[in-house]
């Protein structure tokens, strides 16, 4: 017979099932309101492009889908292309780093190097990698002819050592050195900086990478880390304009693309991927062509999956950080770039370098508030009066009706050719002169790298088996990500052996320029 359930009995049952959950939930070390996130991950394909479950569901889009590596490893380390990792001493169980603040020079593409300011010769400075509930102390020597102080952004310090001079302590002098120990009691994604703007925007700045004593679930295979710049240099010169809010140099770990190292992953692999933007006032939308991933940390550190967003897009605001996951699921080589369109191109200047018999020696500061922004006033670029006062004057043997187009100079002698033609422009020159905006863009001009600069370019264990031409798409704010299969992975890792051009880009062999 049918038993009658009262209103109460419904209630305690209910609870009691709750109960029994929640101590269910406990012994995997799961949220109570989670079921298990890794109990199947079979609808979602590893090895091409697919959805995965439902919205909401565990392998959606990959959300929660492990790397390849083996549970209950010790978090993978961070990897910072183009820069360099610091190993810290330890003394009686304190992880002790050195810092010392230098003025260096930064290659930003072959061949162009840049006046900065940065720690232990480099810029951006040695990235420091700790783990939750390391004592960590930092030596920090002041080796500039200036005043400086550390700033250890996002941590939870005390007071005193907050890096704020005049507010929590004096300015470390000259020939000076300021220890900063603290306890860390955080993970996630944080970075160091000087205080002083006009030297944060020298580039004085590094990466803090801190991890969570047991790696983050689910785990990934793959951990890159890449600091955002962007800098004001003007023609002639090759120091950063602190003063100026009009940028034309973009970086990312101190090197512009097509110089920015490829980040190189295993196909199917989880692939962690942290943004630290350290521009003085620009954002940047970050794409990731060919794969869908989701946003798991600020400067805060782990958002809760619950808040994880999907997308291929993420902006990362001033001195913000954004940390990316996904699952590596489709081969090919995939660009990352910023998708401000200033921000795809180096050097955005009207006739950089000095025009033919130009003797000057560098620009002049600017003469109002307008100027030092780069701003034009009262006329073009090449003003009379005000072109030389922001490093674009005409220069010697030069007239103001001198046409000055916007090209490099071998296009400018084929447009001057009657049926002058271009390889790759699909039509002649005399014709293309006519389409108001052209040029726009420099596709087709790999010609403009030297033998010497193109071996600069090419990396023993990143770039091999890519596109003969792959760098000329590539300019500011890009980098790739190859996704390869474990075999070519192997192979391209090793720096061993010969590859293809083209094979890691799915019939990219059969057609090379």
């Amino acid at each position: 017979m049918k038993r009658n359930t009262s209103r109460r009995d419904f209630i305690r049952n209910t609870t009691l099932a709750a109960g029994a959950l929640t101590t269910s939930a406990a012994a995997t070390g799961l949220p109570a309101d989670r079921k298990q996130p890794h109990e199947n991950h079979q609808d979602y394909p590893r090895n091409e492009p697919g959805r995965g479950g439902p919205v909401g569901s565990a392998t959606d889009r990959g959300k929660l889908v492990p790397g390849l590596r083996k549970p209950d490893l010790a978090p993978v380390p961070v990897v910072t292309p183009d820069n360099w990792l610091m190993k810290p001493t330890m003394k009686d169980g304190v992880k002790e780093y050195y810092l010392h603040a230098t003025a260096t020079r930064r290659e930003f593409l072959p061949g162009v190097w840049m006046n900065v300011w940065g720690y232990n010769d480099a810029m951006p400075g040695p990235t420091i990698e700790a783990v939750e509930g390391d004592r960590v102390r930092i030596s920090l020597f002041n080796m500039l002819p200036e005043p400086t102080v550390l700033h250890l952004h996002g941590l939870e310090l005390p007071n005193r050592i907050d890096g704020v001079h005049g507010v929590t302590q004096d300015p470390i002098k000259p020939g000076e050195k300021a220890v900063y120990e603290f306890t860390l009691h955080q993970s996630g994604t944080f970075f160091y900086h000087s205080h002083g703007p006009m030297q944060e925007g020298l580039g004085m700045a590094g990466l803090f990478i801190i991890h969570p004593r047991v790696a983050y679930d689910p785990p990934v295979d793959h951990d890159f880390a890449l600091m955002i710049q962007e800098w004001a240099i003007m023609p002639q010169s090759t120091i950063p304009n602190g003063t100026s809010m009009e940028f034309n140099w973009f970086t990312l770990n101190g090197r512009s693309a097509p110089y920015i190292t490829p980040l190189v992953v295993r196909l199917g692999s989880r692939v962690r991927v942290r943004l630290v933007n350290m521009s003085p006032i620009d954002h940047h939308p970050m794409h990731l062509h060919g794969h869908t991933f989701w946003i798991t940390g600020t400067e805060a550190g782990r958002i809760p999956e619950t808040a994880w967003i999907p997308s291929n897009n993420v902006l990362v605001g001033v001195a913000q950080a954004r940390d990316i996951e996904f699952i590596a699921n489709n081969p090919g080589d995939w660009v990352l770039h910023c998708h401000m369109f200033h921000h795809m191109m180096n050097h955005m200047a009207v006739m950089v370098g000095p025009m033919h018999g130009e003797s000057r020696g560098g620009m002049m500061a600017g003469m109002n508030a307008q100027a030092g922004m780069g701003m034009t006033q009262g006329g073009p670029a090449l003003n009379r009066d005000n072109g030389p006062s922001m490093g674009r004057g005409m220069g010697e043997n030069t007239g103001i009706e001198r046409a000055t187009p916007t090209m490099p100079m071998n296009m400018q002698d084929k447009m001057h050719e009657p049926g002058g033609h271009e390889e790759g422009m699909g039509h002649s020159m005399s014709e293309a002169r006519k389409v108001p905006g052209f040029p726009a863009d420099m596709m087709d001009m790999m010609g403009m790298y030297s033998a010497a600069e193109i071996k600069k370019l090419t990396k023993p264990a990143e770039t091999r088996g890519m596109r003969r031409d792959w760098f000329a798409g590539l300019e500011g704010l890009h980098t790739v990500v190859r996704v390869l299969p474990p075999e070519l992975y192997d192979k391209v890792v090793s720096g061993q052996g010969y590859i293809e051009p083209g094979s890691s880009v799915p019939g990219g062999h059969e057609h090379h320029h």
